[in-house]
């Protein structure tokens, strides 16, 4: 019986790198945040997701088909990318399969990047950014570049996998999660992510071109923000709004 999910290599992988995911969630941030940092670094596809878990889909550019689910990169950095919903039965063996991929090619860390709902967005100038680690010392390097702690709550979909995942086999990984419209493409939140992103790692990424498109991001992003709203809807999103019991 064949894999039900494989990552293609068409490139050399480079080890020790930090890894960036950006699947579809709320407001689209972490889509919209990779994105952006695939194109502000240049970056080229090294691989791709095949899976028979994921819907018959290409995504054409420039005339030439690519798996919606591509993983690019340079020397030190890789990312990985999803121009589709992840359908919501499909979520736990493709994440799986990525942590497992990640851990083979001993990344230095893992940064998931997604929103947080705020009921009053739109009153919010400037997004907050929170952090999620999946050990106590990737918990203590985000205290100590400052980035506020998600103390409590739920986590669900794939950032929340990855978490998961990762913790298991005590591997470096944190979630960057800002505040954002929930079914609303929200550029202005991503380009938050990305600054604190930029305080963690020390990359240099401009958010100004990220931020004069954003009129442009939501316009071009509507119909996946839909699909990928009936996927969260299926993946019971609604439950980061609950409060845990402390046990």
């Amino acid at each position: 019986m064949s894999e039900p999910v494989r990552i293609v290599e068409k490139k050399p992988i480079p080890s020790d790198a930090i890894v960036v995911q950006g699947l579809p969630d709320v407001g689209l941030v972490g889509l919209i945040a990779t994105a952006h940092i695939v194109s502000q670094f240049n970056l080229q596809e090294i691989a791709y997701v095949d899976s028979n878990l994921l819907p018959p889909i290409v995504v054409l550019h420039n005339g030439l088909p690519h798996s919606p689910l591509r993983i690019f990169s340079n020397k030190n950095l890789i990312a990985v990318i999803s121009e589709m919903p992840i359908p919501a039965d499909a979520v736990q063996p493709i994440t799986q399969a990525l942590v497992n991929w990640v851990e083979s090619k001993k990344a230095k860390m893992t940064i998931s990047i997604g929103g947080m709902p705020v009921p009053d967005r739109q009153d919010i100038k400037d997004p907050k950014v929170f952090g999620a680690a999946s050990n106590a010392s990737a918990l203590k390097m985000l205290q100590e570049k400052g980035v506020d702690i998600l103390r409590e709550g739920y986590m669900v979909g794939p950032q929340a996998l990855v978490m998961r995942y990762c913790a298991e086999r005590n591997l470096p990984a944190i979630a960057l999660l800002a505040q954002s419209f929930y079914n609303y493409p929200d550029p202005e939140a991503a380009a938050a992510a990305i600054k604190e992103l930029t305080n963690i790692t020390g990359l240099k990424i401009d958010v100004s071109q990220l931020l004069e498109k954003g009129e442009e991001i939501r316009l071009k992003a509507r119909d996946i923000m839909k699909r990928t709203q009936n996927e969260m809807t299926r993946m019971k999103k609604s439950r980061e709004y609950d409060l845990p019991l402390y046990v």
